[in-house]
């Protein structure tokens, strides 16, 4: 009711086959580049799995088994990783610790006397004998107090010789009765007392003496001088800071401290004989005027050990001698200790960089003989500094990975290459940098393109091919 008419719809055309690909193409064009673009990452993903190129997969059964027996995978890239054969040796079992250098002997000269200096007979840094002179002060009152102490002696020794006569005297009357028992007795006691006053008189001029000889100040050890706290002039006493220090740093001693969980090996060690202790120096930062190698690290003997613990560290002092005869140790310096305390025979040992740390603990990379390597649980024993002591899991003369471990997946195919090593000549002088010390910036590079002689590109005229083989070879 009340409702309009609604317009007729038009007919529909027919489909026919002209139709039906022109309303269709637009959807097949936009899914086609997607579709396409997919197919190729499958398939590219596909090849690279298969060839061995992702290393973070396992690498497929199927190319695993197509490989001929004996011979390296094929399709995959070689790994490039350095390698080191398990050998049988022997490890010595070494302790590392900081000391301390510190002088055999270390003394003050104090002088004993009160006196002013006249002379100064040293020179500071000089190597002093034991009994050489080093200062003198003034000695004339120490003299004249003992030629007084001389002069008191010689009275007292008269006043003795005449007593004696007397006492002889006395002794003559006594025989005839010519004197009374209390004058022999009185006589007697006289003489005692001059002898006693004598003695008296020679201990005065002996301390007379000493503080004579206190005037001139030997060095009381062999030593090396120090730098010198007065001058000639002064006035010095026994209760001054002192005039010079005197050490002895031949030989020489080195403290250092170990955790006290390594007290029984050190006692075992010194229960089995001398310890060799070796001080690390650090290498020279300039090379020697004369080219030669730098003498090799000072090694000494260890002397003993603290008689406790420290508490508050939990650490024990030990104490080292070293001769020091090129005296590169100086006291107040420090080091880097090295304490042997055992050595083990025929043990099998890897380089400490071969060994790598999983879940499931540690374990090496071996070399197969097909150039692939197999991921081998191992157990170990004492680590040094640059070698690991392998109990089981390992034989010798098998070849373990040393670096490249981290691109490594079990199975992965490897190339090992030959470890780079220094050259054999260390002793040139090194070359200064560009705009380092010594020369302006740019000192040292080459100019217009041209390099140093023996290179290509120095002193030759451009296009020309560099000269093949060594210095004076025919080109």
């Amino acid at each position: 009711m009340n409702e309009l008419p609604r317009p007729p719809k038009p007919a529909e055309a027919p489909r026919t086959l002209e139709s039906t690909p022109e309303e269709g193409a637009p959807r097949r064009r936009r899914r086609w580049p997607w579709l396409l673009l997919v197919l190729l990452l499958a398939g590219g993903g596909w090849y690279a799995w298969t060839r061995g190129l992702l290393p973070f997969l396992p690498p497929p059964a199927a190319t695993t088994a197509t490989a001929p027996a004996g011979g390296p995978p094929r399709g995959r890239p070689a790994i490039p990783v350095t390698s080191a054969d398990a050998a049988v040796t022997d490890v010595p079992i070494v302790l590392d610790a900081l000391g301390t250098v510190q002088a055999f002997n270390t003394i003050t000269i104090i002088p004993q006397v009160t006196g002013r200096i006249t002379e100064i007979a040293f020179t500071e840094g000089q190597e002093v004998k034991a009994g050489d002179v080093l200062v003198r002060l003034d000695p004339r009152a120490f003299q004249a107090t003992l030629d007084q102490a001389v002069a008191t002696k010689a009275q007292r020794e008269a006043q003795l010789a005449n007593a004696r006569l007397d006492l002889q005297r006395y002794q003559q009357l006594m025989r005839i009765n010519g004197a009374s028992q209390q004058t022999l007795d009185t006589q007697r006691a006289s003489v005692a007392q001059l002898e006693a006053q004598v003695q008296y008189d020679q201990a005065t001029i002996d301390n007379a003496q000493v503080q004579l000889d206190y005037t001139v100040i030997r060095a009381p050890i062999d030593g090396r001088i120090g730098l010198r706290q007065v001058d000639v002039g002064n006035l010095v006493q026994s209760s001054s800071s002192g005039i010079v220090t005197i050490t002895q740093i031949r030989p020489v001693s080195v403290t250092f401290t170990l955790p006290q969980q390594a007290l029984p090996e050190v006692q075992e060690a010194i229960a089995a004989g001398p310890v060799p202790v070796v001080a690390r120096l650090p290498e020279p930062t300039t090379p020697r005027a004369d080219g030669a190698t730098p003498p090799p690290n000072p090694v000494g003997t260890l002397v003993t050990l603290d008689n406790q613990v420290d508490a508050a560290t939990g650490t024990i002092r030990l104490k080292a001698t070293f001769p020091n005869e090129d005296q590169r140790l100086w006291p107040g310096a420090f080091v880097n200790v090295q304490l042997q305390v055992a050595v083990l025979h025929g043990v099998t040992a890897v380089p400490l960089v071969a060994v790598q740390r999983g879940p499931d603990g540690p374990y090496v990379f071996v070399v197969a003989e097909n150039s692939t390597v197999e991921q081998r649980p191992v157990t170990l024993g004492v680590l040094t500094g640059t070698q690991a002591v392998v109990q089981r899991g390992l034989r010798p003369g098998e070849r373990v990975v040393t670096s490249g471990a981290l691109r490594l997946t079990p199975g992965a195919l490897v190339q090992v290459a030959e470890p780079v090593r220094p050259p054999a000549n260390t002793n040139q002088p090194r070359r200064r940098r560009p705009g380092g010390e010594g020369g302006p910036p740019g000192a040292g590079q080459p100019r217009n393109g041209q390099g140093s002689p023996g290179q290509p590109g120095g002193d030759q005229p451009a296009g020309t091919p560099p000269a093949a083989g060594p210095p004076g070879a025919p080109r």
